[in-house]
């Protein structure tokens, strides 16, 4: 059936990792349709700074995507703010680099935390106020590693396919509804997540900007998949169809081991300096010390 529209102009939108990055520039593009928007981050002075230059009546607020009870009360600002919740973007992400076996396992569980728990509970929070309503729309940003293999990206791999297909079979279940899920597959996007990887040279590479436009542009037409860029659809289905030398062969002149090979860690190392942060906090609330 088909959805109940949801005019921009008047929506209430909740983008997570909203400070910097496809978060910032989607809270952009949506509050200049004239939608009011909330921005949830990690880093909440950041995400704050994000709204004030935003303005329209723009929100930064603390959200750690992986503690459930901060996500509820991060939905039930939004709510109790607006009276309501139209468009929930999933966006916060991490994407750590470098060689399967060598990746410290609290980095892999931040992954998994971060890019997997994280849509799961915002679904899980948001959907039954929409559902309540009979509409609403949610986006997952998810990654065409969603759907081809990386090396020096295992990890981060496995959360995108996870998300792929937590949004797949998400949108089904409750298609009948009125809120519908969309899932977006990004290439390479010019963001602190790809800092000190060489970009271009074959590699298909985007642009926050984009990104937030395929965002903003899902609340019309609804898709369960959309790639950026568009060309990139049907990609599984070409490596089903094509021989797995043939497309060693292809990836090796693309450079798809750049990942492993030409990562720049002194470019690169505030932001893993970070994800480590994130995974030291993580490991120590597991095992916190005896009194």
């Amino acid at each position: 059936m088909p959805y109940p529209n949801i005019p921009l102009d008047g929506a209430v939108v909740a983008v997570t990792g909203g400070a910097r990055g496809i978060g910032r520039a989607t809270a952009i593009r949506f509050a200049a349709q004239g939608a009011t928007v909330f921005l949830g981050d990690l880093d909440a002075t950041a995400a704050a700074a994000t709204a004030a230059e935003i303005g329209s009546g723009a929100q930064g607020l603390p959200l750690d995507v992986t503690d459930r009870a901060s996500f509820t009360a991060f939905v039930e600002t939004v709510i109790g703010t607006a009276g309501r919740l139209d468009i929930l973007v999933n966006n916060a992400g991490v994407m750590p680099l470098g060689d399967f076996l060598a990746e410290d396992d609290g980095v892999s569980r931040t992954t998994i935390d971060v890019n997997v728990w994280g849509p799961l509970h915002g679904m899980r929070i948001a959907l039954p106020h929409m559902i309540s309503r009979g509409r609403g729309h949610i986006v997952n940003v998810a990654s065409m590693a969603g759907k081809l293999v990386v090396p020096g990206m295992a990890v981060y791999n496995a959360s995108k396919f996870a998300a792929v297909g937590l949004s797949g079979a998400v949108r089904a279940e409750y298609a009948d509804t009125g809120v519908s899920v969309s899932a977006i597959l990004p290439s390479a996007v010019r963001t602190r997540l790809s800092s000190g990887v060489p970009l271009g040279h074959g590699m298909p590479t985007v642009d926050p900007e984009d990104v937030a436009r395929a965002i903003v542009d899902s609340v019309r037409n609804r898709r369960a998949e959309i790639p950026v860029p568009g060309y990139l659809a049907g990609w599984d289905l070409l490596q089903a169809v094509t021989p797995e030398t043939l497309m060693r062969l292809g990836r090796r002149i693309l450079g798809d081991r750049r990942a492993l090979t030409q990562v720049d860690h002194d470019v690169r190392g505030a932001y893993e300096q970070a994800i480590e942060e994130q995974a030291r906090n993580r490991r120590a609330a597991d095992s916190p010390e005896l009194p």
